[in-house]
Formats: structure tokens, C-alpha cells, sequence
């Protein structure tokens, strides 16, 4: 299973300091982000909130909790969670090492990072369904991963060019949506294919950015 809970293990701790205008220094001890944040999306939207709140020029005007004005493309890592190797009969079971290592396995790890990760996306598909704007945000994940494809640290070339078409694959399928009551992506109804919907969020962008450019001109051409 694909774990950044895990990923300190395979990427150092890194240090940098940096120096701003005014000669103060600050230091940076960083471990891999996974640790604090293993689905970044609601980073990523808290930042664009965080501009907005700053009224940053680049922005239009908007409130900071406008979710309907925003498109979000969340796109996992893939996992194996499909194969649901624990239970809670085999778990009441469990002492303290058991839950940290188990076939293999560390339960206590694959908990604490599954759940960081699907919270957020059940957080966001909440809040978009309320404000009726669930066309606004797209989740593409696979949780069938098994073998190799499901390693963090296997980059031979069979295996990259085998995620290059899964990847390809992920594209041709559904459009999902989380139910909210039973956990499960569904397909959407008349939603298409992943492909598709990528392909509808680059033209609202497109058609965002042109429409940015022409504000720009115009206030340009009235100073």
C-alpha cells in the first residue's frame, strides 16, 4: 500500500534556512508533507481562501467561503483499500505490536493515513453538494493498486511505463462521487469520463483567463 505516513522513511529530512529583506533569518526543519497533510486539497483551497482574504488583485472579488466560484481537481496516489485486510473481529485482538506491524503490514499507520486522506475529500464533497456546486470538484483515485503499481519505491522502467497506463486508464473511466452514507465511490450519473470532465475544467479555466486578460486591457486603457 502507498503510505505517506511512511514516506520519511524514504525521503530524508531536509533543513534550509532563508533571509528576507530585512536580514532576518528563518530556519527550516522539513520532513515529507504526507506526515501532516496526506490529501492536500484542503491546503491548496485554504491558500487560495487565505488570498482572497488578503484581496490579492489577481483574484476577483469574491467572499472567502465561495466554494461555488472554485474548480478543484483532487487526484490521488492510488491504493490497495479494495482488498479490506482488516476487521474489527481480528482487530479487538490486537496489542500494541499488532497494531504496529502486522503480515507485514503496520494497521496503526495505514488507519491514522487512510482516514487523514478521506476525510478531506468527504469534508469537500460535503460542502460542494450543500452549495450545490459538486460539478466543481473532481476526485480521480484508484484503490485496486496491488504488486509493484501500489510501491512507493519501485521505478523501474516496467513499472513506470505500467503506471503511465494506468494512468491512461484512469482516464477513460467514470466520473465518481462519494456516497455520503455508505463511504463508496459511485459513478456519476451523465457525468462522462474523467477525460472529459479534465477537458471541461481547462475551458472554464481558459475562459476565466481570457476574461481576466480583457478586464486587464481595459483598465490599462482607461488610465
Amino acid at each position: 500500500m502507498y503510505r505517506h505516513l511512511s514516506s520519511p522513511t524514504f525521503f530524508p529530512a531536509h533543513y534550509f534556512s532563508n533571509q528576507d529583506g530585512h536580514g532576518r533569518v528563518r530556519d527550516f526543519n522539513l520532513v515529507d508533507g504526507g506526515v501532516a497533510a496526506n490529501n492536500p486539497t484542503l491546503i491548496a483551497i485554504s491558500e487560495v481562501t487565505k488570498q482572497i482574504i488578503n484581496k490579492n488583485p489577481d483574484l476577483l472579488p469574491i467572499k472567502p467561503m465561495a466554494y461555488d466560484q472554485l474548480l478543484v481537481i483532487s487526484i490521488g496516489t492510488g491504493s490497495n483499500t479494495s482488498e479490506q485486510k482488516y476487521n474489527s473481529k481480528t482487530a479487538s485482538k490486537w496489542g500494541v505490536i499488532s497494531w504496529l506491524y502486522d503480515d507485514g503490514d503496520s494497521p496503526l499507520i495505514d488507519c491514522y493515513s487512510d482516514s487523514s486522506k478521506d476525510m478531506v475529500d468527504y469534508h469537500n464533497c460535503v460542502v460542494f453538494q450543500a452549495l450545490h456546486s459538486e460539478n466543481n470538484y473532481l476526485r480521480i483515485d484508484i484503490n485496486t493498486l496491488h504488486g509493484n503499481l501500489s510501491s512507493v519505491d519501485v521505478s523501474t522502467k516496467e513499472n513506470l511505463g505500467n503506471l503511465v497506463k494506468l494512468g491512461e486508464q484512469l482516464l477513460e473511466n467514470p466520473v465518481t462521487r462519494l456516497n455520503l452514507d455508505t463511504g463508496l465511490y459511485e459513478p456519476v450519473e451523465n457525468g462522462g469520463t474523467n477525460e472529459a470532465a479534465l477537458k471541461r475544467f481547462a475551458k472554464s479555466l481558459s475562459d476565466e483567463k481570457k476574461l481576466r486578460d480583457s478586464k486587464s486591457r481595459s483598465k490599462k486603457g482607461t488610465n
